[in-house]
């Protein structure tokens, strides 16, 4: 049964997260512009890397939709990926990266193996609460960031500050709303990604140490 509201009751249980995120050194150095080049370059190539296989995860999402109304949601929600692969792609041909050299850091595979199983075996509502918050995550890292914001990453900041991605990001969540049965999985799920979504920022550092 459709429980509206679900996502935004998420969002406040893992608010926790959601601070850790905003306060995270690479978050801070994004934002005053200090991070180091090779770092930002090492988290755009393991970030294109897991783009990749979130836009495969819509794609068996889609496959498993219950209804038209959700295929064509995730049809919509595919584009939003590729934009962002193109974005990646520029910052590639910019920054020197060779992103066919990319090869997959741990975090990067943890989260991109979970993404693709909830996706291939779990039912819409388990699989939206995995990928919903890589988008609202990174909308509140966008517009949190978007009046602070200095230096060579300003055009990260504004693309997730950007009122289209956030209307991707809600257009998820409505999905996620529409279709929740199991909140217990729903709940696993999405503190799982919000997790690993940390695990992300720690893992560019420690690349970088």
């Amino acid at each position: 049964m459709a429980q509206p509201g679900s996502a935004q009751r998420l969002w406040a249980e893992n608010s926790d997260l959601a601070r850790a995120a905003l306060g995270h050194p690479f978050v801070a150095g994004l934002a005053e512009g200090t991070l180091p080049r090779a770092t930002f370059a090492r988290f755009i190539a393991q970030d294109a890397y897991f783009l990749e296989s979130f836009a495969r995860a819509y794609a068996l999402a889609l496959a498993r939709c219950p209804d038209t109304a959700a295929v064509l949601a995730f049809a919509d929600l595919i584009g939003g990926v590729r934009d962002e692969l193109r974005l990646h792609g520029a910052y590639a041909s910019a920054w020197d990266i060779d992103m066919a050299q990319v090869e997959p850091a741990p975090a990067t595979r943890a989260y991109t193996e979970f993404l693709l199983a909830t996706a291939g075996t779990a039912g819409t509502d388990v699989i939206c609460a995995a990928m919903v918050p890589c988008m609202r995550l990174y909308a509140h890292l966008g517009q949190s960031l978007a009046d602070r914001g200095a230096g060579p990453y300003v055009s990260w900041i504004q693309t997730y500050a950007a009122p289209g991605f956030e209307t991707l990001a809600l257009n998820l969540e409505s999905l996620l709303d529409a279709h929740v049965t199991d909140m217990t999985a729903v709940r696993a799920a999405y503190r799982r990604a919000m997790t690993l979504e940390v695990s992300f920022f720690d893992a560019a550092l420690d690349a970088e140490a």
